[in-house]
């Protein structure tokens, strides 16, 4: 079975801040299926694979077109376990099993803002380059040439203390990972991280990005989320 651009959505399913987020209804359907329909509709992928500990999840994957050919082993499905070594596991046991991959894209479980044409974009871009890596990203909100944190006594300490007195349009941007998706060459080598020069940044409008981690992040989503659909 030869398969040339495959997409890897990992979702485990012990979330704890947000008990079952990977298949929690999100404005009437399971968050997981947003990813999954992104990837389907796009038309890049041979094959969009679910890798979960969690037969619930597996299901919920099936139904809306996914495909689960394997469990992921409940040592890659803990609190501590990065994305990495979930996709790598992915990857060694699709090629085991006679799959030939150009193209590997890690989709997140909790992308409903997940619009094709990014997808797409950072696909192409890929290709036309010799990049490693394609990734979603975003500016950041305001300068973090101008952060502080706050120190043991509650009071306030600069990062970047001579950049007080500059103006905001003065500083130079910076950008943030959008955690959507991650395209993969797989016929090149890279000892870089992800950001770093081997990639290209997809650059996100920052209304359709939002981590969701915890609850308060859930209600912002959906609240973003509804506002869209009425554009």
């Amino acid at each position: 079975m030869a398969k040339k651009t495959v997409a890897i959505i990992p979702a485990r399913g012990g979330s704890k801040r947000i008990p079952k987020k990977n298949i929690k209804l999100f404005h009437g359907k399971p968050l997981i299926a947003y990813s999954i329909e992104a990837a389907l509709t796009s038309g890049l992928f041979d094959e969009v694979i679910v890798s979960t500990d969690d037969e619930e999840i597996a299901q919920v994957a099936r139904q809306y077109g996914a495909s689960t050919p394997f469990v992921r082993p409940k040592e890659l499905s803990d609190d501590f376990t990065g994305t990495g070594a979930v996709v790598a596991h992915a990857l060694k046991y699709l090629q085991e099993n006679g799959y030939e991959i150009d193209f590997l894209c890690t989709i997140y479980a909790t992308a409903p803002f997940l619009e094709e044409k990014y997808l797409r974009l950072g696909l192409e871009k890929l290709k036309d380059s010799s990049a490693k890596y394609a990734f979603s990203c975003t500016s950041m909100p305001f300068p973090i040439q101008r952060t502080f944190k706050i120190t043991a006594n509650e009071r306030c300490e600069m990062f970047e203390k001579e950049n007080f007195s500059k103006r905001s349009q003065d500083l130079e941007p910076a950008y943030q990972d959008a955690g959507q998706f991650y395209w993969n060459n797989l016929r090149l080598q890279s000892d870089d991280i992800m950001f770093a020069n081997a990639s290209i940044p997809i650059v996100l409008p920052r209304h359709l990005v939002q981590d969701i981690d915890d609850e308060e992040d859930w209600i912002r989503a959906e609240l973003m989320y509804e506002v869209l659909q009425k554009i």
